[in-house]
């Protein structure tokens, strides 16, 4: 880190910045940051004069913690330019020492007279002012001081904090020509600090162990009329007090010490068992005074002892068993329980443990345990009440811990994991909380650079009218702010007092002093990283409280802003992952469905709040103007699921495009999805892949020629049919067992359904909740269908409305269908005995029609269709013969007979006399086909109805070149 002499990038960054000219890239960011509020504050580097104060503890604990290491470090240094000193937490100058006696003479005052003060908003950059801000080690080269008159010089600073309250004491700086940077220098600073903050822990040790002293020495010249009780650590268990007994008595004799007062309390520990807690004054020789907290219990021969805890700072809670530190008397016979023991009171010295109970508990009696069984009283606790505090406050700060690692993530959505942490800060550590996130995490996605594209996702506080930016909105935030500071170094900043903060102010001045009259005087910004990702900024603010967050409060926002992180990556993640099934889910669900008249659809696909299923609905048009509906259900969720899903529809699109039966096409989906199964286990069943499981399927067709449905279901729920009077009925079909366990058939239903008529097929996510009674859901979507001659969007809609549950446990699949009837009109049938001689009737027959429907240009192509199929027929089908006709929005020419013979499309060789029928029907129409049906077969084909110029021609012209082919010779003329 250190720099050679001749190094003027600093010296010309700084000039630049002065100038106001950008030097983010060139500048360390806690040396910009402190340039930022210097010059924020109005300082000028040619002044920033140092006030003195003559207000110093000269005498106070943390000079006389640090007297003996500030000599260590003046021996340390003997002969070198080294100006070591001591600050208390304003930056006050308390002590100097010099590694070199002489160096005080060529000194300025401000640099070898203790009582300046060298906060940085007086002193501008520099070693000791930036250590309070930075509230960590820093270190400053040469030009990286704000002020002229440091240019030469170098330093490094480190904050002393109490070890007990977390608070900065104050600051251990070293001060050294430029040229002698040396990395080294940390590694002294560091030790030396711990070292002042060692012996403070012992002046708080030291301090304890006198109370315990004075509180002994009472009670050993307390009278005692019973025999002495010998508390022996091995007899807890017979005591009945075990260690989580210990764990209340200990938290309950910390609220008291906490208190600072004397007092008698009940404490209830499992079992109903009952201990009386007695806080007593003590004082020590010296003067210091604290308290002792007792528990009383109610056995005669009981012993408490509470054992110290391993790794416990020394002074934190002097907590020791009876055997360590004296042997104190049973009470006396009589005793009422709750009632402080008589003790000897020492001159000059408060009633040590013989003072009546504090004021509310009259005479000092307490609720405790029966008179009758004797008490044994032992002690818990010993301490001043500052330590209690810190105590309580500490074992509190665990406690938010311990309840956020179970309160937050409890959702992979990343907006709530975050409000979910601002509810845990609120208001145990802040009065409110903001949250920041790029918009690529709310997607899901890595953000690119977290310092742009921020949005307020969440607002949270002890009021609403604070005037924050609200949620939603996108925050644009300076690089001066904490949060952007905190963003750019990945650390936490805390900004005891925003009124002097001139960063934050100057992000929305007006705002911040709105900020400011509602009472919002301190802020801790922590970056939310996760996995080395900055997700965010969380700020958290103080109101209520006049004292300003401190370092154990930063640590703690820290904590929580760290553990919502890794949530918040997991929601974030579960997003991405989400969005990817989602949408692979969607590319598998039709996008529109094909144009067909035989029903007006509409449909709803809502995915689970825990996950993308495999729902799905499809619309197939069939031959003869029919339509199959499809619903089905594949058991699961996730990506496996939404796979398995796509090739069960595709699969059921063509088998429907084999014109199979609904039972027929539920038997090939039963065999297809048992294969699938087969495939996922592998040969070893013992492998623990268990595979798709199942699937369900409901099929339906539909043919408005003659208002017919036919529908097969596989273990999936009944539609409901919604009559045109609005009557609403659930049809009885052969349930039919789920697809995949194969072997057991399927069956068909046939229902008339007149024309209006509604079909209403949906999965059992719309029906079947855990919250809600099956007949229940039943009911409401009988209720929510029962209205008659509504558009089917707005029957979705409805049924969305009042029968889907608040938050789906399972996707949902809505398919709503309308039917319709193909005008009789537009229906032509012939029924003909199988005899070549009639074909020409037909073929004027056909002609006919078709010019009563206006599709003359079709004519002559119509024509040699029915002329092939009639002749096919003819000559390798059995009669008797039906011709029909279907005009919709594409003509349809089918031929049925009693055979079942299935045609084949041939290429015939030149050669050949025969093997072009077929081809010629393929080349002439749309699509062709062959269905088969209960009395045999049909073949059909369609034809558009709007024929391009010149069609009839080409269509002349190939028939030309075809000259003489067969079946056409057999065909009599017209």
């Amino acid at each position: 880190m250190g720099l050679v002499a001749d190094d003027i990038g600093p010296v010309l960054a700084r000039e630049q910045f002065l100038r106001g000219g950008t030097v983010e890239d060139a500048v360390r960011s806690p040396i910009l940051n402190s340039w930022q509020r210097s010059r924020a504050l109005g300082l000028s580097p040619e002044g920033c004069e140092l006030p003195y104060t003559q207000d110093l503890d000269l005498d106070g604990r943390l000079v006389r913690a640090a007297a003996p290491v500030m000599s260590r470090l003046q021996a340390m240094f003997d002969g070198r330019s080294m100006n070591i000193s001591l600050a208390d937490a304003r930056g006050a100058v308390l002590q100097r020492r010099f590694g070199e006696a002489s160096m005080v003479r060529h000194l300025a005052a401000i640099q070898s007279v203790p009582g300046f003060v060298f906060a940085e908003k007086y002193g501008g950059t520099n070693g000791i002012g930036l250590a309070l801000a930075e509230r960590q080690l820093v270190n400053i080269y040469g030009a990286e001081h704000f002020a002229e008159r440091s240019q030469a010089n170098a330093c490094v600073a480190i904050p002393v904090r109490d070890l007990l309250s977390g608070r900065i004491e104050g600051v251990l700086c070293f001060g050294y020509p430029y040229t002698d940077a040396d990395t080294a220098l940390d590694v002294v600073i560091r030790r030396a600090a711990d070292a002042i903050e060692r012996r403070l822990l012992g002046q708080s040790s030291a301090r304890e162990r006198a109370l315990l002293k004075a509180y002994l020495d009472a009670r050993r010249r307390a009278p005692a009329d019973g025999s002495p009780v010998n508390g022996q650590l091995s007899e807890l268990a017979a005591s009945g007090l075990d260690w989580r007994d210990q764990m209340i008595l200990k938290e309950k004799a910390g609220e008291l010490l906490a208190s600072a007062q004397r007092a008698a309390v009940e404490v209830v520990l499992p079992g109903d068992r009952r201990v009386t807690l007695l806080s007593r004054p003590v004082t020590s020789a010296s003067g210091v005074e604290g308290l002792a907290v007792e528990a009383v219990i109610p056995s005669r021969h009981q012993r408490l002892a509470v054992s110290p805890e391993a790794g416990a700072p020394p002074g934190l809670l002097a907590q020791q068993t009876l055997t360590d530190v004296a042997t104190l008397p049973g009470h006396p016979p009589g005793h009422v329980p709750g009632r402080a023991a008589p003790t000897a009171h020492r001159p000059g010295t408060p009633a040590a443990s013989g003072a009546p109970a504090a004021s509310g508990v009259p005479g000092g009696a307490g609720p405790g345990p029966p008179a009758d069984g004797g008490t044994t009283s032992g002690l818990v606790l010993v301490g001043e009440p500052g330590v209690g505090k810190y105590a309580v406050a500490a074992r509190r700060r665990l406690e938010l811990l311990a309840e956020a690692s179970t309160r937050i993530g409890t959702t992979l959505d990343v907006g709530r994991t975050a409000l979910e942490l601002a509810e845990m800060a609120v208001p145990r550590l802040a009065d409110y909380v903001t949250i920041d996130l790029p918009a690529a995490v709310l997607r899901g996605d890595e953000p690119a650079d977290p310092l742009k594209d921020l949005h307020r996702t969440v607002v949270h506080g002890i009021r609403d009218d604070c005037p924050f930016y609200p949620a939603g909105e996108r925050v644009d935030l300076k690089p001066t702010t904490p949060q952007l500071r905190c963003l750019t170094s990945g650390e936490t900043i805390l900004e005891p007092d925003l009124r002097a903060a001139p960063g934050w102010i100057s992000q929305h001045p007006v705002r911040a002093q709105r900020l400011l009259a509602h009472g919002v005087h301190s802020l801790i910004a922590v970056p939310l990283l996760a996995r080395g990702i900055v997700l965010g900024i969380a700020s958290f603010y103080r109101a209520q409280d006049p004292a300003p967050f401190g370092d154990d409060d930063r640590s703690l926002a820290q904590e929580l802003a760290t553990r919502a992180a890794i949530c918040i990556d997991n929601a974030r993640r579960y997003t991405r992952e989400h969005s990817m099934v989602l949408a692979l889910q969607h590319s598998l669900l039709p996008q529109g469905f094909p144009e067909q008249s035989a029903v007006e659809v509409a449909h709803r696909y809502m995915p689970a709040e825990s996950g993308v299923g495999g729902d799905w609905f499809d619309v197939i048009p069939l031959s003869g103007t029919r339509v199959a509906l499809v619903v089905g259900d594949v058991v699961g969720h996730g990506l496996h699921a939404a796979a398995t899903m796509g090739r069960l529809r595709t699969a059921a699109r063509t088998f429907a495009e084999l014109d199979l039966a609904p039972d027929e096409v539920l038997t090939h989906l039963d065999n297809l999805v048992g294969r699938l199964d087969r495939e996922e286990c592998g040969e070893d069943p013992s492998n623990g892949n268990t595979g798709i499981i199942g699937a369900t399927c409901l099929y339906v067709i539909y043919d408005p020629t003659t208002q017919q449905c036919t529908m097969a279901r596989a273990g999936h729920p009944p539609p409901a049919l919604v009559r045109p009077d609005g009557t609403v009925t659930f049809p009885e079909l052969p349930a039919g067992p789920p697809l995949g366990l194969g072997g057991l058939p399927f069956e068909s239903a046939g229902f008339l359904l007149p024309e209006g008529s509604q079909l209403v097929l949906y999965t059992d996510g719309l029906i079947e909740d855990r919250h809600r009674d099956f007949d229940v859901a039943l009911e409401q979507l009988r209720r929510a269908l029962s209205h008659p001659n509504r558009p089917p969007e707005d029957t979705c809609r409805e049924v969305v409305q009042s029968v889907v549950p608040e938050h789906p446990a399972d996707d949902i699949a809505l398919l709503v269908a309308r039917t319709h009837t193909l005008d009789p009109h537009r229906i032509a049938v012939w029924d003909l005995p199988a005899d070549p001689a009639l074909v020409s009737s037909v073929r004027a027959a056909v002609t006919a029609r078709l010019t009563e429907w206006g599709l003359e240009e079709i004519a002559f192509t119509t024509e040699l269709l029915l002329s092939e199929l009639v002749t096919n027929a003819v000559r390798y089908g059995t009669g008797p013969i039906q011709v029909r006709l279907l005009y919709d929005r594409a003509l349809t020419c089918e031929v049925a007979d009693t055979s079942s013979t299935a045609p084949h499309l041939r290429h015939a060789a030149t050669t050949d006399e025969g093997g072009r029928g077929l081809f010629l029907v393929a080349q002439l129409s749309q699509c062709w086909g062959t269905r088969y049906t209960a009395e045999g077969k049909v073949i059909w084909a369609e034809c558009a109805l709007e024929v391009p110029g010149g069609k009839s021609f080409a269509a002349g012209a190939f028939l030309d070149g075809l000259g003489g082919l067969d079946g056409l010779d057999d065909i009599p003329a017209i």
